[in-house]
C-alpha cells in the first residue's frame, strides 16, 4: 500500500510542478501571440466564403447567358 501512495504523491507533485512551469507560460504566450497574428490577417468565415462562392457562380451563369445572347444578336445582324 505504501508504494502506491508514494507513486500517487510523486505523480501529484509532478503534475503540480508542470502546472506552474515555464513551459505552461510559454504555451500561453505562444497561443496569445498566435491569436494576435491571426487577428491581423484579412480572413473570412467559412460561411462568408460559401456565400461569395454562390454569388460568383450565379454571376458566372448570368455572364455566360449574356455572352450567348450577344453572340445571337451579332449573328442576326450580320448580312
Amino acid at each position: 500500500m505504501l508504494p502506491q501512495k508514494l507513486a500517487q504523491e510523486v505523480a501529484g507533485k509532478v503534475a503540480e510542478t508542470l502546472a506552474v512551469s515555464p513551459a505552461r507560460d510559454l504555451e500561453k504566450n505562444l497561443k496569445a501571440s498566435l491569436a494576435v497574428w491571426l487577428s491581423r490577417l484579412d480572413l473570412v468565415t467559412r460561411e462568408e466564403f460559401d456565400v461569395q462562392t454562390e454569388v460568383l457562380a450565379r454571376t458566372r451563369d448570368k455572364l455566360q447567358a449574356l455572352e450567348a445572347r450577344v453572340a445571337e444578336l451579332e449573328a442576326q445582324r450580320t448580312p
